[in-house]
Order: structure tokens, then C-alpha cells, then sequence
């Protein structure tokens, strides 16, 4: 029976975060929860009323320039700050067949040739995302022991493999995946049919790794 998820991969964003208005509101609710003000707070360093510094918070009321330099000068921000959130931009990398860097990731054993499918630095999600393509030969050799830390999502697309993690070992075909946590012990114990090439996608915190 299939469950349910919690996040709709389809749901489009509501409009109104796109607005500028929904913009401020999220950094003027930043800025005043950094500071551990209340709204009560806000409201009386700045003369303005807890229904309007709600609606503005939700995005749901324009902020004048005069309300703006009110909250700038409680929340001891330049009013630009406001805008910083409407203002960022949103990466994309596009690489083409044949155009991934190869790297020599830390731990990488012989003959394993990892080629970076993209990647994207710091960014509002908290979280780096590292997609590679992992191809194996005659010549790779077996390393079941990796370890590191994050989150890691493999799919089969070539060959086969016996691929341990932890005290488990999964025969890998194509359209096969396995994910799971990388701080245990993982890898390819056996190479059944080569050549075998896999897609590795490695998520962990911004900061790490």
C-alpha cells in the first residue's frame, strides 16, 4: 500500500511568495525574532499596531517607505536589508553529456572515476547537494568501506553490483536504487557485470563534509 508523502513534489509555491511584499515580511519576522523581540515588542519600539505588524510579517499589506525606516530603526537594520530575501537569485547548472568534471574525490579507490554532475554552494535550503556519476571497470577494485558523513541516494543505470552498507549487502541491477545514511560503512563488494555506471547523490548540511 503507498503512503502518503508529506511534501507535494507538484505543488507549485503560492503566488504571493514570489511578491515583495511576503519578501519583507519574512525578514522583518527574522530580524525581530533574532533580536528576541516579541511582536508586542516591535509594536511598541515602533508605534505601530500588533494587527499591522502581523500583516506585514505575512506578506499580506504593502509597507510604506516611512513604516520601513520605522522598522529599520528598531530592528537597528538599513532598510536594504528588507530586500535581500526578493533580491536573491536562484542557481541552476546545466552540464552536458559528456561535459562533467572528473574528480578525485577524498577516498576515491582505483579505477572508481567519479565525474561531478553539478554542484551549488551556499544557498537558503542549509543543505549541499553532490550529484555524481560513478563508472567501474576491469581494473576498479572492491572498497565496501567508505564512509562519510550526509545522506546518499545510489540508482543503477549499467551492470551489476553487490553494494554493502553496514552489515547488509544489496545485488544492485539497473533501475535498482539504495539510499541511505553514509556515516556507515558502504560500498561495492563485488562487481558482477561490468561495466557498471551509477548515479551517487550525497546530501549534508552546509558547512560540512
Amino acid at each position: 500500500m503507498a503512503s502518503s508523502l508529506k511534501q507535494d513534489p507538484h505543488k507549485l509555491r503560492e503566488a504571493k511568495e514570489k511578491h515583495l511584499e511576503t519578501a519583507i515580511g519574512r525578514a522583518v519576522r527574522e530580524f525581530r525574532k533574532g533580536r528576541n523581540m516579541t511582536v508586542a515588542d516591535l509594536a511598541k519600539a515602533t508605534g505601530l499596531s500588533v494587527g499591522m505588524l502581523s500583516k506585514i510579517e505575512n506578506g499580506v499589506t504593502s509597507s510604506s517607505l516611512t513604516t520601513l525606516q520605522v522598522l529599520s530603526a528598531a530592528l537597528s537594520v538599513p532598510i536594504t536589508a528588507f530586500f535581500r530575501r526578493f533580491e536573491e537569485s536562484r542557481e541552476a547548472v546545466h552540464v552536458k553529456a559528456g561535459e562533467a568534471l572528473e574528480i578525485e574525490r577524498e577516498g576515491t579507490r582505483a579505477g572508481h572515476q567519479y565525474n561531478l554532475l553539478g554542484h551549488i554552494g551556499g544557498n537558503n535550503s542549509g543543505v549541499v547537494v553532490e550529484p555524481y556519476l560513478i563508472s567501474l571497470n576491469e581494473e576498479s577494485d572492491v572498497f565496501p568501506t567508505f564512509q562519510h558523513e550526509g545522506i546518499e541516494l545510489l540508482y543503477m543505470l549499467e551492470g551489476e553490483v553487490l553494494y554493502r552498507h553496514g552489515d547488509e549487502t544489496f545485488h544492485l541491477k539497473p533501475g535498482d536504487s539504495l539510499f541511505f545514511d553514509a556515516d556507515a560503512p558502504h560500498g561495492p563488494e563485488e562487481l558482477i557485470q561490468l561495466p557498471a555506471r551509477y548515479l551517487s547523490v550525497i546530501s549534508y548540511p552546509q558547512g560540512n563534509g
